[in-house]
């Protein structure tokens, strides 16, 4: 639409000329429930008055709104037209006074897409839920909103909602009249991070406590609400455990009690993203509700969201970045806290290992693409704003964090955290903010630091170098660094050695890496190490290589690593050798096939499962996946039946059986695990279970529609939902998929969540003859579907449909042509397929490595 997307110019000439001083929000959503028209889109009521002045020359400016129609709009009095001011996403304001009052009164519509006020119908009990998720840029299509993060403001909302609904915001309730909820006027926030749920939730509460040294006590109510149809599944204790340790943990490190008085976390269905760090109000999607047995890794996970949302009620809530440029101000620490917090809060202690081996693989692969770009980022509108919501921003910014913890340590660190708090209290920041407080804590030359490692890409490979004497001891061990930009590294070295069955670190040193060679001078004299481990206790950023001695002994003895990080860190080194083309495919698989079953951390082995998929799928030579995915499950089955029953390695197992199953008797076993006809000692078939094994039965013909109706009539859930349209749209049929093409492409009938799970049944690495014919439908199709979806929608259908599977020449020439011909499209849209053309390409050098391995 235009005018929707709000350049960063824009938003600074706004900023320049204004400064607002409250928001009053009223809504009506009492027509959420009942019977409606689905022609026109469902709407509700919102009536919003701006109290702002105007701070610099100029009378005229514009206001930010979404929304199907506007019934009236007044400044200071005077009416305007809205047929003369409203063109669908802007309101024209002119005349602007000193001081003005701004009342907008319009019909807002719910979203189905995860976008503004989404509303959702539960399917086995017709209930009615809403929730609003706005980053980056979404409260305009609740309210009339100047929608950027340095204009905040107070707000007050209040929220009219069907009989029996309960309504919960950023305030705390503050009276209710009948069905109309009144909330307390928030603190300054940003319009992104505003908040409100409605609905017949289930909901907990809870409190915590907090005395300071100065005898003062702080108690915060504390809430945690899902669907009704959850609540048997809901573990609200585990979550209030985890939110108190959090409390207590950034309480003790930040000097800053918490600013916003309740905490509220919402678990919400259909939810795009993890969370939502809505000061109060935090959402989060609902899958983090386990419905069925899950590993100890799923519950990290979970805490570590908590965690990283809480982060954000300081790094983003409190103080907030000026404008989407400086989007690692509160994400990179976020996600660096989450982890930090995790390791030294909770019972979570291994959550570094999960950090090195998960969070750093995303990073990685982000920084390798041809969209990489530096952590404090070129942010020029809201388009780009979204699609930098990735690994460098997330991920890189914070282990870069840990690298900077490193290098100037970790007392010089919380000490500027505390100050930029207390400095920039309900304000916000730019890069040199930030910067200022750490150079005052720590001494260091931060602005070189900076240079080095936020305002560039790109990832450096670090590589041992080392010589022996005639009595095996090290004479030199040096790091040499590769990568277009050679920056200052804070690393340890570990070597480690054969002490009987195990594998065991016997030196250390740290070093300051600079430059293309580094000699570690601590380490001259050792004996001759059977592995050099660069990076060993992932302090830094960087990919790590091995010199041939130390990539022989893990090819016959990684197992061995005793320790769970240096292992972790050997997997993902490994990795990604084989992501570069630099170890064949086939040898990624054997090291899983040979050591994966030897693995003690769930969330490694999860990890490692996944990239052996990828491996397969995407980077082995084509003649040979065959024969890899028979030794891949046949690999499964065997440490399937080897895990201790009831175990968590053997759920973990038995999932990753489930994606590699391919041969008859394989499917057979799923078969008779879900009919009972099979049984292995200990693996419970709940239902969860019984989703991830109906899948590849459909995706092999094995399951028709009849069988999956009746497992979603056992299930009948909206989780049972997603699952049956993604087994219907995995089934081996031209005219399935044809179906799901167009319910996806070419309709808007289906929900966020539906789409996601069609595209997933869509793509089955089964299925490539049979869905060749739609890598040129794609090309045709996705400018139109970027014009005329969400961007959430367009995002999920530009990613999810390229033809990653048609991994040949053609497809890379089809994709050059449509480059070529679209060079006007728009940057995000191209982004997007720039991204996945270059994986496509890496896909067929790691193809041509493996084909080159097999030929000897």
């Amino acid at each position: 639409m235009p005018g929707e997307n709000l350049s960063r110019d824009e938003a600074r000439s706004r900023a320049d000329l204004l400064s607002v001083e409250g928001y009053e929000v009223f809504l009506d959503l009492r027509s959420a429930t009942g019977e409606s028209s689905e022609v026109e889109p469902r709407t509700f009521r919102s009536v919003t008055t701006i109290r702002f002045r105007r701070i610099a020359p100029g009378d005229t400016t514009f206001v930010d709104l979404v929304a199907p129609s506007v019934t009236s709009v007044s400044l200071n009095g005077r009416e305007l037209d809205p047929t003369d001011v409203f063109d669908g996403a802007r309101i024209a304001l002119t005349g602007l006074q000193a001081e003005n009052v701004l009342v907008v009164d319009a019909q807002c519509a719910y979203s189905r897409t995860g976008e503004g006020m989404h509303r959702f119908v539960d399917p086995e009990d017709g209930e009615v839920y809403l929730y609003t998720q706005y980053e980056p840029a979404d409260a305009r299509r609740v309210f009339a909103t100047f929608e950027q993060p340095d204009l905040k403001a107070p707000f007050r909302f209040e929220v009219a909602a069907p009989e029996g609904w309960t309504v919960w915001s950023n305030g705390a309730e503050e009276s209710r009249d009948g069905q109309t909820w009144r909330f307390a006027e928030t603190r300054p926030i940003s319009t992104y991070i505003t908040a409100v749920v409605a609905g017949p939730y289930h909901y907990e509460t809870d409190l915590y406590t907090r005395t300071f040294d100065d005898g003062t006590t702080l108690e915060i109510p504390l809430g945690a609400m899902c669907r009704k149809g959850l609540a048997k599944h809901f573990d609200a204790d585990d979550i209030f455990l985890v939110t108190k340790q959090g409390l207590d943990f950034f309480h003790d490190h930040f000097d800053y009690p918490y600013p916003f008085g309740k905490y509220d976390q919402a678990f919400v269905p259909e939810y795009n993203i993890g969370a939502m760090e809505n000061p109060g109000c935090v959402t989060f999607r609902e899958e983090f509700v386990f419905r069925g047995k899950v590993t100890q890794a799923s519950f990290e996970r979970r805490a570590n969201v908590i965690l990283h949302e809480m982060a954000h009620m300081w790094f983003g809530d409190l103080v907030t970045m000026q404008w989407w440029d400086d989007l690692w101000l509160k994400e990179s620490f976020a996600d660096f806290m989450g982890a930090f917090s995790l390791v030294e809060a909770t019972r979570f202690r291994n959550g570094w290992v999960t950090f090195a081996n998960n969070r750093k693989s995303w990073a990685y692969r982000a920084d390798q693409l041809p969209s990489t770009h530096p952590v404090t980022a070129d942010i020029r509108d809201l388009e780009d704003a979204k699609l930098n919501f990735d690994g460098i921003t997330y991920a890189k910014g914070a282990s870069v964090l840990k690298q900077l913890v490193a290098y100037v340590g970790r007392d010089a660190f919380l000490e500027g955290a505390r100050r930029y708090f207390k400095r920039h209290a309900y304000g916000n920041t730019r890069l040199d903010d930030l910067l200022s407080v750490l150079q005052e804590t720590s001494g260091r030359d931060m602005k070189a630091w900076s240079r080095s490692w936020l305002e560039t890409s790109g990832v450096n490979s670090l590589t041992p170098q080392v010589t022996y004497d005639a009595g095996d001891r090290i004479t030199e061990l040096a790091i040499v660094q590769d990568g277009d930009t050679l920056r200052p590294h804070r690393a340890a070295v570990g070597l480690y050695r054969h002490e009987g069955t195990e594998l065991v670190r016997y030196a250390r040193a740290e070093v300051d890496v600079t430059g293309v060679r580094t000699v570690v001078t601590e380490l001259a004299g050792e004996e001759r190490p059977a592995l050099v481990l660069v990076n060993d206790d992932d302090l830094t950023y960087c990919k790590i290589r091995f010199d041939e001695g130390s990539l022989e002994t893990l090819r016959g003895h990684l197992g061995s690593v005793t320790d769970p990080l240096a292992r972790a860190l050997c997997w993902s080194a490994l990795w990604n050798l084989t992501r570069d083309a630099l170890m064949p495919a086939r040898d990624f698989v054997g090291l899983v096939l040979d050591f994966a079953g030897r693995e003690s951390d769930i969330g490694v082995l999860q990890m490692v499962h996944a990239w052996a998929r990828t491996a397969l799928v995407h980077y082995a030579a084509p003649e040979w996946r065959q024969e890899g995915g028979r030794l891949l499950a046949e690999g499964a089955l065997r440490e399937l039946r080897l895990s201790g029953p009831g175990s968590q390695h053997q759920l973990t197992w038995a999932r990753f059986f489930a994606t590699a199953a391919t041969t008859e008797a394989d499917l057979q076993l799923l078969q008779g695990l879900l009919d009972g006809t099979a049984k292995i000692d200990g693996l419970d078939v709940d239902q969860e279970l019984r989703w991830a094994f109906l899948e590849p039965l459909a995706s092999h013909g094995l399951a028709d529609e009849a069988v999956i109706g009746a497992e979603l009539a056992r299930d009948d859930t909206a989780s049972g939902k997603r699952h049956q349209v993604r087994c219907l749209a995995a089934r081996p049929s031209a005219a399935v998929k044809d179906q799901a093409w167009a319910q996806v492409v070419e309709s808007e009938a289906l929900s966020n969540a539906l789409v996601e799970a069609t595209i997933s049944g869509f793509t089955q690495a089964s299925q490539r003859e049979l869905i060749a014919p739609y890598a040129e439908k794609y090309f045709a199709a996705i400018e139109r579907v970027w014009a005329e979806r969400s961007i959430q929608i367009g995002m999920d259908v530009v990613r999810g449909l390229f033809p990653a599977l048609q991994d040949d020449e053609a497809t890379l020439t089809a994709t050059d042509a449509w480059l070529d011909s679209h060079a006007g499209a728009p940057p995000a849209l191209r982004r997007l397929v720039l991204e996945s053309r270059d994986d496509l390409a890496r896909a067929l050098r790691a193809q041509a490595c493996d084909t080159a391995a097999s030929r000897g």
